[in-house]
């Protein structure tokens, strides 16, 4: 009888360590499906953004008219993915495009582009308000968006497709550029890389490349090499950010 009171003395404390520790297990992989499914929910937010209302036609994204009371801008400042983005994310900017320019191939492929033989660069071409966002406050922007003194790349996307450029279309722009690249690079401390060149045909890219960072957000290229950029444009120069964007 002492025998089965004994193990029955034993079998308490140990009923009670189970039960703790089974009680442990329960709440640690509660927290466990909880996070996970905080971070399918997140994923999901930041993937299914709406993008840009853009038409298309045979593949390819169609270049808008310009509205009444909108200006036009186009740059070059990298992979064109994080450029749209971070001119989409500025005030008074309607619609951003993005496709190529600054070469002589007309009407370039992806592919044709990423030859670097059609001396086009992948570009973006900005529709805004000049009344809200000036163009000097657009362009001081751009150079925010990207490193305008790396020349012939941008990070680890490097060759002649992905160099700076910015398009002018007036004297004063072209004069508020020059200003601009002198004052960056007195902050940077380096040259401007950047090629000021007059504006002269812009051809859009296809309809899978518009928007790609908001419906790509998941891909370790936009985590790691696009989402850097924007957030350093919305760092530098947070009274340009749109209020949806702000952090």
């Amino acid at each position: 009888m002492r025998f089965f009171y004994v193990r029955f003395l034993l079998f308490k404390p140990v009923c009670a360590i189970l039960r703790g520790a089974f009680a442990y297990i329960e709440q640690t992989m509660e927290m466990k499906f909880r996070t996970l499914l905080i971070c399918i929910a997140t994923l999901l937010l930041f993937s299914c953004k709406e993008g840009q209302k853009l038409d298309s036609k045979n593949g390819y994204a169609v270049v808008p008219a310009v509205a009444k009371g909108e200006a036009v801008a186009t740059f070059a400042g990298g992979c064109f993915w994080a450029m749209q983005e971070c001119m989409v994310e500025l005030k008074g900017v309607h619609k951003v495009i993005s496709g190529y320019a600054g070469g002589s191939t007309k009407n370039p492929s992806y592919e044709d582009v990423l030859t670097k033989t059609t001396g086009h660069a992948e570009s973006v071409q900005v529709y805004y308000d000049p009344k809200v966002l000036p163009y000097k406050k657009l362009a001081e922007a751009f150079f925010h968006s990207h490193d305008p003194t790396q020349v012939d790349g941008q990070g680890p996307d490097l060759g002649s497709d992905y160099r700076s450029i910015a398009f002018y279309r007036s004297n004063q722009e072209y004069n508020d550029l020059q200003e601009l690249t002198g004052v960056i690079g007195n902050e940077l401390g380096r040259p401007i890389a950047t090629e000021l060149v007059p504006f002269e045909v812009f051809y859009p890219a296809e309809t899978h490349h518009q928007d790609y960072y908001k419906r790509s957000s998941w891909e370790p290229y936009i985590r790691n090499v696009s989402r850097p950029k924007v957030l350093k444009l919305r760092k530098s120069m947070p009274e340009l950010i749109k209020s949806e964007y702000k952090d």
